[in-house]
């Protein structure tokens, strides 16, 4: 079937400072039930201030409507013809955009009845990320099922998908907290984001895959060179663990990698992922409590702020989708740097320079998150770099998240748009 939805012409966005606290988004996008209260960051917080002004070199933007009417998207994938694979949550089914055309078209065959077959949304579970293999071409997504949260993979033909095979099975599944970030790596390997099921203990648990980012083959083998955690134990797919719901993965043009994480009633994070690193749920929760072998996060949000579900890195900055917090994170490459910033980066009086190394080959740091669409398309569920590896000049695809029953949705929604950054 294919839809052909209203289109809007690009209109500015005016882009503000960071909004005080919002009182009437819907319960937090990582939270298992009711709203958490919402928390102020105290006086001295390295993370961004409520209410303060945004970052030097915050860009202007606007916003074109690519399709409408979509039904709970959640994962986004651009495919090398130009199009995009969009998975919908609780249909269980994919699509494939033309933002040429302004068209939507369902995915059938084989593998898209299977999807059907097995997927049992629920709660925050149904048909969760989507990616491309680029050696293969082959598509993985990531599903919830009766038993279990599983990665599977097909061939995608245009818009027929065929026969899915198991790629990676028994990870913990609840109403909340599945996880369902994929992405394939520079190093051609594919990389998971779990949530904890509901069970924070299992975050630390390095025999459960739940709480974790792993790392496999595109056949579900453990990846050459994870971690080692336990020398008598079979090789392991964990890459990190002590996370709480990890949905967004990504890179710079340095190989660093981030991951973005739902906090529980304070804080949410921008984590940047070492191999075998402990990221301290439920211990720790964003800067408090970490340390005794835990990794802090490099930038943070109160939970009313972000709640940050998809992730895309550019060669200018890290962008976050917040579902609760309704806005689109920008945390900039800042001034250079041998390593990782402390936590946010360059104060206000630094504007960002661009791409994530520096000429002599030197990181960047990342400089003072700024708060871009503040309430103008409400919750955002994902967010893709228009052209991978490219810059801020290129654009964004963002899709809105206001169907699935935490948000209140507008005429239309929910939608993909191209997000233009001057």
């Amino acid at each position: 079937m294919s839809r052909h939805p209203r289109r809007s012409a690009a209109v500015a966005v005016p882009v503000v400072g960071l909004l005080a606290l919002l009182g009437a988004c819907g319960a937090p996008g990582g939270g298992p039930g009711p709203e958490a209260p919402a928390t102020s960051a105290p006086s001295g917080a390295v993370g961004p201030e409520p209410g303060g002004a945004s970052a030097a070199g915050t860009p202007e933007v606007t916003v074109e409507t690519v399709v409408d009417g979509l039904d709970v998207p959640w994962g986004l994938a651009p495919l090398p013809d130009g199009t995009l694979l969009l998975s919908l949550r609780d249909d269980a089914r994919l699509v494939v955009v033309d933002p040429d055309a302004g068209t939507t078209t369902d995915v059938t065959g084989p593998g898209a009845d299977a999807l059907a077959a097995q997927t049992t949304p629920d709660g925050e579970g149904g048909l969760l990320g989507v990616a491309r293999d680029p050696a293969s071409g082959d598509v993985f997504v990531y599903r919830t099922g009766a038993d279990d949260n599983a990665v599977l993979r097909g061939a995608l033909d245009g818009t027929r998908l065929g026969d899915l095979t198991t790629v990676l099975d028994g990870i913990p599944r609840a109403g909340h907290h599945d996880g369902g970030g994929l992405a394939f790596g520079p190093d051609g390997f594919l990389y998971v984001g779990t949530g904890d099921a509901g069970d924070g203990e299992a975050s630390q648990d390095r025999a459960s895959l739940a709480g974790k980012i792993l790392r496999v083959t595109p056949d579900g083998d453990p990846a050459p060179g994870n971690p080692v955690f336990d020398s008598d134990a079979p090789a392991s797919p964990v890459w990190t663990l002590g996370h709480r719901n990890v949905q967004g993965l990504g890179w710079d043009g340095s190989g660093r990698m981030f991951a973005s994480e739902f906090g529980q009633n304070t804080w949410d994070e921008l984590n940047q992922i070492e191999p075998g690193g402990n990221y301290g749920w439920p211990q720790a929760e964003g800067p408090d409590g970490a340390g005794d072998g835990t990794v802090a996060p490099v930038a943070w949000w109160p939970t009313s702020d972000a709640s940050p579900s998809g992730l895309a890195v550019t060669d200018d900055a890290v962008y976050l989708a917040g579902l609760r917090g309704e806005r689109l994170w920008r945390v900039p490459f800042g001034d250079t740097s041998s390593g990782a910033s402390e936590g946010a980066g360059p104060t206000d009086e630094a504007a960002p320079s661009r791409g994530a190394v520096d000429a002599d080959g030197s990181v960047r740091a990342l400089g003072e998150p700024q708060a871009l669409l503040a309430g103008e398309l409400g919750r955002l569920r994902n967010v893709a770099p228009v052209e991978p590896g490219g810059g801020d000049g290129d654009g964004l695809w963002v899709l809105t998240n206001n169907t699935d029953g935490r948000g209140s949705p507008r005429d239309g929604d929910d939608r993909l748009v191209r997000v233009g950054l001057g």
